[in-house]
Order: C-alpha cells, then sequence, then structure tokens
C-alpha cells in the first residue's frame, strides 16, 4: 500500500506540472472507456460461456424441462454470492448510478465494480429473463466514479467520468458509439457542451475498441437493413407507434406491480422461492424467455419465425401464421412478467434488452398481421422498429432508441418511421407513466437530476450541511427571569426552540423581539413562563425534505429562520442566508 501510495502521488505531481487539467480529464475519459468497454467484455463473455455450456451440452441434448431447473439454480447461487462473500445489496445498475450522481456526488461504492460481473452472467447465463446493459453500466459507473476519487478529481468531473463510463458500457455493448453518447446526455442529463462532448467521444471510441478487440464479428446483433422505407406504410407506422406505446405502459404497470407484490415478503429467501419457481414455471411453458434472448432477436429479423419458437415444446404448426402470432403475443406479454420475477426473486440484471426483445415480437406479429390481412410491409423493418418503439416508452429515451436502432442494422435509411414510432411510443407513455422504471423512486423522492440546472444544485445540496445549531433552547415551564439569565443572555441569536425537557420533542419558538417589552421588568421574572410567551414556527422543516422543498417553505413563509426536526425532536434551525450562500457556491461548482 505505502509503494501504491507513493506512486500515485508522483503520477499526481507530474500530472500537475506537465498536463493542464483539460487533458488529464480526456485522459481519464479514454481509460474510463477502456475499462467500461473491458468490464463489458467481461460480462458478455462469461453469460455466453455460461448460455453455450447449458443450453449447447444440456438443454438441447438432455430434455427441455431443465428450462425450469437452470433458471433456479442461477437464482440460488447468486442469492448465497450476494450473502456470503459480497454481503451488501448490489441494487438495478442505472437506477442506483442516478442516485449516486444526484445524492452521493458519484461517489460509488467500491464492491459494485465487481459485484455485477459476478452475479448477473449467472443471472443471465443460467436463463434468468434480463438483460446485461444495467449491469455492464453498474461496473463502468463505479470503475469511473473510482479513478475520479484516485486521482482526487472534483465532484462535477467525477460525475463527467461516470457519464463516460456509461457511455463506454453501452458502445461496447451494442458498437454503437453515438447512440451510447446520446444514452450518456439522455439519461444521465449531462451537458452535451464542448467540456463534456470530447471526453464522451474519447471514452465512447475507446470503449468500441476494446468490444471489436474482444469480439472481431457482432456478437449481438448481425442484421443489417434489406428493404427500403416506403411512404405507402406510414399510416401502419403510426398504428405501431400507439401500439408499442401501449405495451411500453403495460410493461412498466406490470414491473411496479410486482415489483410491489414481492416487497410483502420481507427475507430474501422467501422471494427467492416464490420468484424463483416462478420464473422456472414461465420459462418451462415458454422457452423462448429463456436468457437475454438474442438469438429469437436475430431469428425474426431475418425472417426465420420457425427458428425463433423452435424451442417451443408443444406439437403445434408453425407453418400456420396465426399460431405463429399467437405465440408472439404470449411471449411479448409475458417478457415483462418473467423479466421482473427474475429481479424480484433476487436476480441481477438490467430491462434494456427485455424491452428490445418485446418490441422485436410485437413490431414482427404486427407486420404478419398486416401480410396476412392482405397489405405488404417489410417484416425485418417493423421489426427493428418495434424496438424502437418500445425502447423509446419504457426507458424515455426516444433518442436512444432512435440513433441506436439505427446504428447497429445500418438502417439510417429508416430514419422517418423511427423518428415517428419513437415519438408517438415516448408521448403516449409518458401521458400515462410520468418516469421510466429507472427513474420512478427518484423522483417520488425528488432526488431525480435532469437538464433544469436549479433543480440539480437544489437536488445536490444536503440539507445537514445548512443545519446551525447554536440557538439556545427553552422548555416551556422555565420562567422568564430563567430563560433570561441562561438563554437570552448567553445566545447571540434573537430566536429560541421551545423544547420538551425530556423527549426534545419541538414544540415552538419564542423570539427575542416578542420579549423585548418586558425583559427589563423585574416584577415578570417570576410570574411568566415560556410557554405564555411561545408562538407556533411560520414553518417547519423536516430532516427528509428536500432542498428544494426548503426553499419553497422559505419562500412560502417569508421567514429568516426556519427549525429543522428530525422524528419530532427539535435539531437546529436552517437561515435563508445560508441556505442562498450554500446555493451559489454548488451552483458555481457545477456550472464552471
Amino acid at each position: 500500500m505505502p509503494t501504491k501510495n507513493k506512486y500515485l502521488k508522483q503520477i499526481l505531481i507530474w500530472r500537475y506540472k506537465y498536463i493542464s487539467e483539460r487533458q488529464f480529464i480526456y485522459v481519464l475519459s479514454v481509460l474510463v472507456g477502456l475499462l467500461a468497454g473491458l468490464g463489458t467484455a467481461i460480462l458478455k463473455n462469461l453469460t455466453f460461456f455460461f448460455e453455450e455450456v447449458l443450453e449447447g451440452r444440456f438443454i438441447k441434448d438432455i430434455h427441455y424441462s431443465l428450462y425450469f431447473i437452470f433458471p433456479i439454480i442461477g437464482l440460488i447461487l447468486v442469492y448465497y454470492i450476494k450473502k456470503k462473500i459480497i454481503k451488501k445489496e448490489i441494487g438495478h445498475g442505472i437506477s442506483t448510478t442516478l442516485h449516486a450522481v444526484s445524492k452521493r456526488n458519484g461517489i460509488i461504492e467500491k464492491y459494485k465494480m465487481y459485484a455485477s460481473l459476478i452475479t448477473a452472467p449467472i443471472t443471465v447465463g443460467f436463463g434468468g429473463s434480463a438483460g446485461l446493459q444495467g449491469p455492464a453500466v453498474s461496473t463502468g459507473a463505479a470503475l469511473g466514479s473510482y479513478v475520479s476519487q484516485l486521482f482526487h478529481m472534483n465532484a462535477k468531473t467525477r460525475m463527467l467520468l461516470i457519464g463516460c463510463a456509461t457511455a463506454g458500457a453501452m458502445s461496447s455493448m451494442f458498437k454503437a458509439p453515438v447512440a451510447a453518447i446520446i444514452f450518456a446526455v439522455e439519461i444521465f442529463s449531462l451537458d452535451l457542451g464542448f467540456a463534456s462532448l470530447v471526453p464522451l467521444l474519447l471514452a465512447s471510441v475507446s470503449a468500441v475498441i476494446t468490444s471489436y478487440f474482444f469480439f472481431e464479428k457482432d456478437a449481438l446483433f448481425g442484421f443489417k437493413l434489406i428493404d427500403a422505407f416506403q411512404t405507402k406504410d406510414i399510416f401502419y407506422y403510426i398504428i405501431l407507434g400507439f401500439g408499442t406505446g401501449v405495451a411500453s405502459v403495460y410493461f412498466s404497470k406490470i414491473y411496479f406491480k410486482i415489483t410491489k407484490f414481492f416487497k410483502f415478503f420481507k427475507k430474501p429467501i422467501h422471494r427467492l422461492i416464490i420468484g424463483g419457481f416462478a420464473i422456472g414455471l414461465l420459462l418451462y411453458l415458454i422457452p423462448p424467455l429463456y436468457g437475454e434472448g438474442y438469438g429469437f432477436i436475430n431469428n425474426l429479423l431475418n425472417g426465420n419465425s420457425t427458428a425463433a419458437l423452435a424451442d417451443i415444446p408443444y406439437k403445434v404448426d408453425l407453418t400456420n401464421i396465426w399460431v405463429v402470432i399467437g405465440f408472439l403475443f404470449l411471449i411479448a406479454v409475458f417478457k415483462a412478467i418473467a423479466m421482473t420475477t427474475t429481479f424480484a426473486a433476487g436476480g441481477v440484471g438490467g430491462i434494456f434488452i427485455p424491452t428490445l426483445f418485446m418490441g422485436s415480437a410485437l413490431g414482427n406479429l404486427f407486420a404478419k398481421i398486416i401480410n396476412t390481412l392482405g397489405g405488404s410491409v417489410s417484416e425485418s423493418n417493423f421489426t427493428l422498429i418495434g424496438m424502437t418503439g418500445l425502447m423509446a416508452g419504457v426507458l424515455h429515451a426516444p433518442l436512444t432508441a432512435i440513433f441506436l436502432i439505427a446504428e447497429i442494422t445500418g438502417g439510417y435509411e429508416l430514419f422517418v418511421p423511427l423518428m415517428l414510432v419513437a415519438a408517438i411510443s415516448f408521448a403516449f407513455t409518458k401521458y400515462f407513466i410520468s418516469n421510466s422504471i429507472y427513474t420512478v423512486e427518484l423522483a417520488k423522492k425528488g432526488e431525480l437530476i435532469t437538464h433544469n440546472k436549479d433543480k440539480n444544485v437544489l437536488m445536490m445540496m444536503r440539507i445537514n450541511t445548512l443545519i446551525e445549531t447554536n440557538f439556545k433552547p427553552v422548555y416551556p415551564e422555565m420562567l422568564l427571569g430563567e430563560m433570561l439569565k441562561f438563554a437570552v443572555a448567553k445566545s447571540t441569536r434573537n430566536i429560541f426552540p421551545v423544547i420538551h425537557k425530556e423527549s426534545e420533542r419541538f414544540l415552538g419558538i419564542v423570539l427575542l423581539d416578542d420579549i423585548r417589552s418586558i425583559m427589563f421588568d423585574a416584577d415578570m421574572y417570576n410570574s411568566v413562563a415560556v410557554e405564555t410567551l411561545m408562538k407556533s414556527a411560520p414553518e417547519i422543516i423536516f430532516y427528509e425534505d428536500s432542498v428544494q422543498k426548503v426553499m419553497q417553505k422559505f419562500k412560502d413563509s417569508d421567514a429568516w429562520n426556519l427549525p429543522v426536526v428530525k422524528d419530532g425532536k427539535y435539531v437546529g434551525f436552517i437561515s435563508k442566508s445560508k441556505l442562498l450562500t450554500a446555493y451559489r457556491k454548488k451552483l458555481i461548482e457545477v456550472t464552471s
């Protein structure tokens, strides 16, 4: 450890002498991109290894009933790894990263650099119906946070490097560096100015180079656009936009309901037993839900519905188009249920790929229905654009959806329908679901970072840093003479909190102006008690209030000092002057 600190110190000294702050940020963005790309490559390799071993040598060669068993085994392994090795909660990748950015100044626990690397490949590789994008972001963001702390970067740079890591993870996963930058900006509300754009570009490019080093060929999607966009199909695309909007609302609602249901079970082992059995049964009945589902998506893109549904264990006629449509509909409906149940049972994964999976099924079946009823549309194009619609709606990321699908398939000729469907789906979903799955919990607590700088600054401020405690408390039974001797004479403030002597419960306030007319009347020292003089505070700040809410309370009450209460007990006061001073300092820090 001393040797490590010695070398680090020498690097920092050399850096301060020869490299400017901006240049050093560029260097760190490349480093973070490489690390994020490497982490994503490890995630994909481990997952592919488990899938190859289990699906190739066991399920297909022995019996499809193993679709029921393997996901449960994977969930049990993850449960014991979390309990015995990691011993901490991992959380959902993008949601926990957003929380770290908004409420922890970008400080992410070190164990998150490896937690998802271990647990996500087991969850997904053993059949859990989830994706890897969330864990890739979680790993990359933790690496970005660690690098920024290692080199003593400020909070603003730390958050930028987390954005770089996010772009790197996305770029490496899909080999889509442009969409990766848009994703970082859209999800993490980063400023797309020159100061942040260059580091994002460097991180995204370095990550995608890392991905090409480990995967020379397309590991996820091998499809390239064949059919051109035709204006005669615009009406169908409009309907598809509304259809994917409805599906996005369904996806989000199901996620919220199942998550809420599993919260009734307090012990993780109970959630594991119930969720594990449920996901095992689902995958046994509908095997295409197994794992991430890239094979399913690629088969639909290449027009091979029979191969996409090959694992269906029932004796059905897949040459009958309505049977195929029926199964595609069932797969789309149950994908959201399977994914959420995987998470609820303790699995680690992401929601990004499941939205692509569900969107591909919906887009494909919609095209099949049109063609069966006498129309003529490109099934591959509708499959692609169905993916865009679900991504735009569920993730509330329409720009990411448009550029990702265009970039990974070379489908830039489809920009018109991509934009049309993404816009309709996003607008429709936004009307019913105001926040995405990533952000709903943060939004409820007022902790969601947005493109509104004022709100972001207020959200990043900590209420505990604003509290002043140099106020002399008084008690309701205290007489005026005692108050003057033990509080007024020893205080530099003109306000006195009244609290219960034993419980410290806040009762009210006494202002110096309220006693000024009688404080020199000795006849009243032993006849007037504090409870006679006290009054209610114009407003009370609760310790769990957001700073934005505190600011609003000052505005509504027109007060200069307001008491802070935690669990009913008096804590201190916040003054408007200190609040505004802290706000100005944080604003300069964030925008400089």
